[in-house]
């Protein structure tokens, strides 16, 4: 399941927002996939630190792009087309 927090309505998902959602959601059988959304990369900088591993980064101006904070998951040559 993708849950897309607007940076502008919540701030980024946090650790601690992480933390609440998974809690809300310990009963759902789908995988979750946290995803912050940014209008551009200077509201993106304003709140770089606060972002949680293990969840997304989407921003409006580059909409054709993702920036993972997922560790090795994504781990690997790119593989572009």
């Amino acid at each position: 399941m993708y849950l897309i927090e607007a940076v502008t309505t919540h701030g980024a998902i946090d650790q601690k927002r992480v933390n609440q959602l998974e809690e809300m959601l310990k009963d759902c059988p789908a995988d979750n996939i946290y995803i912050t959304a940014f209008h551009d990369r200077t509201t993106f900088r304003k709140y770089i630190a606060d972002i949680a591993w293990e969840t997304e980064v989407w921003i409006s101006d580059e909409p054709d792009h993702m920036i993972h904070f997922n560790g090795d998951k994504f781990m690997g040559p790119y593989l572009g087309n």
